[in-house]
């Protein structure tokens, strides 16, 4: 069984990566969303999995951990 943050299996063009991905703000661990894009664990109202405040916690991350901001 592969772990769920390294199944890419159903995502077309996805990329291996060796390892987790984790916000470049908070050090959160993210899990994968799409092919692309990374989001924190189970986001509540701007509120990380540790329960903490963080600007990032609804967006979207890219494979660095960088939040995406809308254009």
């Amino acid at each position: 069984m592969t772990y769920p943050a390294y199944d890419t299996s159903g995502i077309p063009g996805a990329e291996t990566r060796v390892g987790v991905v984790t916000c470049e703000a908070c050090g959160c661990r993210l899990q994968r969303a799409t092919a692309d894009t990374y989001r924190h664990f189970s986001p509540m109202a701007g509120r990380d999995a540790r329960g903490d405040k963080v600007a990032c916690a609804d967006a979207d991350h890219d494979r660095q951990g960088r939040a995406l901001v809308a254009a």
